[in-house]
């Protein structure tokens, strides 16, 4: 599947028509219906209801349209990010950053290094630990904030601070009202367990604190996000484990109480390319110390 595909898919579902899609494009009709053809010989699927005097989309065409814009818009910022950058001679400066690591001093590190210099064009991504070990080595980006330690030759890590995990539970549970809960009290409540992928990842950290403790918890169901896991704790499907700093997210739903066992703690880890030493990078880092230590 090439590029111009989606293209004169979307340009023909949008004209409902391939005569209007084939003027709009400055292609014959015949050429435009054959790529059409092709695209859905690739999917395995029919795009468009053919009649006489009407086109329309099928389910699967419809979406496959609403998705393939998604997809077109984001290659168009990117293109346009690319030559504001070569106009411009403006570096590009990219932060993959774990969900979790928002509700602590993460956003103030982002704000910071974003008005740090003009000529930098700073760029975000969301993204578990053990892809940005590869996002930073392929330099998809220059700074990762994960929460798993990841030993590769080619990456220089920095635990900037070991935060304290807390229990999620329901408002009504039954240890919702205790000042701490214990491990063995935790391992024994049906469990949601995230993120769910990629592995490994946070949850492997979780099960191996419990694993140390000697227990196991009960795992019911598996989230990607961490508003799943916390909305499925609020509907009382199971408890979850989250860093102490998510509270800050104030979810009426949802009681936090602190762990009683002190290595139940998550660290904050900023990697970066062993062979990077610029001097935005370098401040970039220094900023995010200085914040983790609350200063």
């Amino acid at each position: 599947m090439e590029l111009r595909h989606l293209r004169y898919f979307q340009a023909v579902a949008r004209e409902g028509s391939f005569t209007r899609a084939a003027a709009t494009l400055h292609i014959a009709q015949p050429p435009l219906s054959r790529q059409i053809r092709q695209l859905e010989e690739e999917l395995g699927v029919v795009l468009f209801e053919r009649a006489p005097r009407a086109l329309r989309l099928t389910e699967a065409g419809r979406y496959f349209y609403e998705h393939s814009l998604q997809l077109t818009a984001r290659l168009d910022d990117v293109v346009a990010g690319t030559r504001r950058l070569g106009a411009q001679a403006t570096r590009w400066f990219g932060i993959g950053f774990v969900p979790s690591s928002l509700y602590g001093f993460v956003p103030e590190l982002i704000r910071q290094v974003r008005q740090a210099d003009a000529r930098v064009e700073v760029g975000l991504t969301e993204m578990t630990s053990l892809p940005q070990i590869e996002a930073l080595k392929r330099g998809h980006i220059d700074l990762g904030i994960g929460r798993i330690a990841f030993d590769d030759p080619d990456i220089e890590r920095r635990v900037l601070a070991n935060e304290p995990l807390v229990a999620a539970l329901p408002m009504a549970h039954r240890l919702a009202g205790r000042t701490r809960v214990a491990v063995a009290a935790l391992a024994a409540e049906p469990f949601v367990l995230y993120p769910a992928r990629p592995r490994p990842n946070y949850a492997d950290h979780v099960l191996g604190l419990f694993r140390e403790a000697g227990h196991a918890p009960q795992v019911v169901l598996e989230a990607n996000e961490l508003q799943t896991a916390l909305g499925l704790v609020a509907a009382g499907i199971g408890v979850t484990v989250v860093p102490a700093s998510v509270q800050r997210a104030h979810r009426a739903d949802v009681r936090y109480v602190p762990i009683a066992a002190a290595r139940f703690t998550s660290p904050v880890i900023v990697s970066y390319r062993k062979d990077d030493r610029s001097a935005f990078l370098m401040r970039a880092v220094a900023t995010a110390e200085r914040l983790a230590r609350g200063d």
